[in-house]
Parts: C-alpha cells; sequence; structure tokens
C-alpha cells in the first residue's frame, strides 16, 4: 500500500493541534496573530518540504523514475550512456573563377541562419566550380536539410559567388537523446541482459546509434546465418516520415554482400564489431505502407478534431507496426479514433477489415477522409 503523504494543509492543522492539545494556561494557537500560530505554520512548511526531499531521494533511488545525472548513473551501471547531439554535413556545389581557393573553415548560412564551415580547402576546377564538404557549427537536427538547399558566404570571398546549392540531402544532425527514450533503453538493458547475440542484443546495438528511434531484428531474414536490423530515424529524418535516406546493406568491413549507404552503413559499422563473427548482419530500411482512412459521421465534426484524428491514427502505426509482420485490427483504430478528446461518435467505413502489412513494411497514413 503506497504512503499516503500529508499535504501542507493537513501539516498545518496537525501543529495547531498539537499546540492546543498542549493545554498551556493563557495560550490559544488558533488565535490568527498568534506567535504560536505563527511558528505552527512555518514549522508545517518544514515539515512539507522534508517530504518533498524524501519523495525526491525515493525518485532517484530506483532506475525507472531517476532523472537526470541520477538516470545517467544507472544507465552507466548497465554500460548504457545518452547518446549525444550530432551535427549535419553535406555537400555543395560551388562556382566562380577557376583557379580560386574556397579555404578550410568556411562558414556558410542557410536562409534561417543556420551556420555550417567547410571541412577541408577546395580550389575551383577549370569549369569554375567545385564540390565542397561541410558541417554543421551547431550540433542538432536543425542543420539537416533537403537537397538543394540555398547556402551563402558568410563573408565576400573573392572569386567565389556567394551563393551555393547543396548537392545531395544535408543528413546526420540528431538532437541529444530525450530522457524519456534513454531511460527506456538502459531499461530494456535491465529486462534483457546481453546474451551475445540475442535478438534483443540487434535491437540494443542499433538503438545506440544517435537518430535511432525503433529498431527491430529478423534473424536469418536473409537466410541462415543472416540477420536483418530494420532502424527508424523518427526525429531526424521527419521530412521522410522517419524512414533511412541511403541504400540497404552490409558495414564497410563485411566482403559477404553489398554494403550499405546513408544512415543504413552508420548503423551498420555500429553493430559490426558487436555481433558474433560469424552473423552477416543487414541493415534495411522498411518500406512504406500506406493505409487510407474513409470516417464518417465524426462529431464533433472540426478541423481540430479532424487534425486529432489523424495524430492518434499515426500514433497508432507507430506503436503496432513491426516490419518482421503485423496485423492492425478495427479495434485498434477505433481505440485510437475514440482517444481524441471530445469525441463522440464516429463510424471507420474503411478499412473495413483487418490490414495485415507484408514483411519490411511499416504502416503510414494515407488518405483520410473524413464526414460529418
Amino acid at each position: 500500500m503506497p504512503y499516503a503523504r500529508p499535504t501542507l494543509l493537513q501539516l498545518r492543522q496537525q501543529a495547531l493541534q498539537d499546540i492546543n492539545s498542549a493545554d498551556l494556561s493563557g495560550v490559544d494557537g488558533l488565535l490568527r496573530r498568534s506567535v504560536l500560530r505563527v511558528m505552527a505554520l512555518v514549522q508545517a512548511g518544514f515539515a512539507y518540504l522534508h517530504y518533498d526531499y524524501q519523495d525526491w531521494v525515493a525518485r532517484q533511488a530506483v532506475p525507472w523514475s531517476a532523472t537526470d545525472e541520477f538516470a545517467a548513473g544507472w544507465g552507466a551501471l548497465k554500460g548504457v550512456t545518452r547518446k549525444d547531439a550530432t551535427k549535419a554535413s553535406g555537400t555543395a556545389v560551388f562556382s566562380g573563377v577557376a583557379g580560386t581557393v574556397i579555404p578550410s573553415g568556411t562558414v556558410l548560412t542557410r536562409a534561417d541562419e543556420t551556420l555550417y564551415a567547410t571541412t577541408s580547402a577546395v580550389t575551383l576546377g577549370a569549369a569554375g566550380t567545385a564540390t565542397v564538404a561541410f558541417t554543421a557549427v551547431a550540433a542538432g537536427s536543425a542543420g539537416n536539410a533537403d537537397a538543394g538547399s540555398k547556402l551563402y558566404l558568410s563573408g565576400a570571398l573573392t572569386g567565389v559567388n556567394s551563393a551555393a546549392t547543396s548537392v545531395a540531402e544535408i543528413v546526420g544532425g540528431a538532437d541529444q537523446e530525450h530522457l524519456d527514450d534513454y531511460k527506456a533503453r538502459y531499461l530494456a538493458e535491465y529486462a534483457n541482459p546481453p546474451q551475445g547475440g540475442a535478438t534483443s542484443d540487434y535491437v540494443q546495438w542499433a538503438e545506440e546509434v544517435a537518430g535511432v528511434t525503433r529498431a527491430w531484428a529478423a534473424p536469418n531474414g536473409y537466410g541462415a546465418g543472416t540477420v536483418v536490423v530494420y532502424v527508424m530515424l523518427d526525429e531526424t529524418q521527419a521530412a521522410h516520415d522517419g524512414f533511412p535516406q541511403g541504400t540497404n546493406g552490409v558495414a564497410s568491413d563485411e566482403p559477404r554482400g553489398v554494403t550499405a549507404t546513408g544512415d543504413q552503413l552508420v548503423v551498420a559499422n555500429h553493430i559490426s564489431p558487436l555481433r558474433p563473427v560469424t552473423a552477416l548482419v543487414y541493415v534495411v530500411a522498411p518500406n512504406a505502407q500506406a493505409v487510407n482512412f474513409v470516417i464518417d459521421d465524426v462529431s464533433p465534426f472540426t478541423s481540430t478534431t479532424q487534425a486529432d484524428i489523424t495524430t492518434a491514427l499515426e500514433d497508432m502505426f507507430r506503436r503496432l507496426g513491426d516490419p518482421r509482420g503485423a496485423t492492425l485490427y478495427p479495434s485498434d483504430w477505433d481505440a485510437a479514433v475514440r482517444s481524441v478528446a471530445g469525441m463522440k461518435r464516429f463510424t471507420v467505413v474503411a478499412p473495413a477489415a483487418p490490414v495485415t502489412l507484408p514483411t519490411g513494411s511499416l504502416p503510414v497514413l494515407g488518405t483520410l477522409t473524413a464526414t460529418t
């Protein structure tokens, strides 16, 4: 039975009762301007703070409710550290006078004032162009951008046009891991201790990579001796609904398969030195499987309600989707829509039957048609 912590009002009343029960001649602690009444209220406040401190100590004393540096300590006991923010990087094409040098460390600015710096000196070729590699100055997902993004020299550089265009997507930026996500990882480590290559080990290894928010492992997914690891990057690749950007494959030091690229290669290279030496690990991006919805008789029928329905369905897909194969049932989406605040009634017309997802696919919301 949990301990019933007294409220501040209860502590005040108890202190006043204690004073009055002392039966001191000529003393009444209930008088509004009584010195004893003031002392009673002060003592009650001190006691309340002591209870609060004890609650705080109790929260830090166990791994599932610990916060900040105490959570980091519980994770460190299992060798799980919080993922730091990472910097985005990419390449851009500059033009200008042939032979002009663009120095290393040249600062580039995006239209929203995000800053990047070139990582090496480059000389414009005979055609007056050169591809320059750069990295974001500040770590975080804000540094990511689409291919074709415009970048500008922060200061004039003689012989070089001030504007450039990114060759491909600017990727790799990730914010520091959210505390809740970090706690979920180290609690999984407590619940599933490493077993030298169990299915849960591959999931934990993949989720150690900055930006990876979900992972699944499929033993023998591509035949005997193989392990297929599916990953999602819901925050750093939010522009692509969280799906990794790159090609599927194996680590760069693995000669037995096609080498992955992009996000998949980063994960594969991280897992490679951790896996059992005989395992052939493929890191794979799930395929997006669109599921369309038609919902009739929605009440109340407002733009807010429709937006909340979209959010609820997307949350359901994230919770229940599994690229190793999953089936979504009418009860699943009924519960999701019913959870929308203020929802009075609705009828889901389509899908009318369970939706079975093919192996390697994750559900995403297709078209949502809501009517009143």
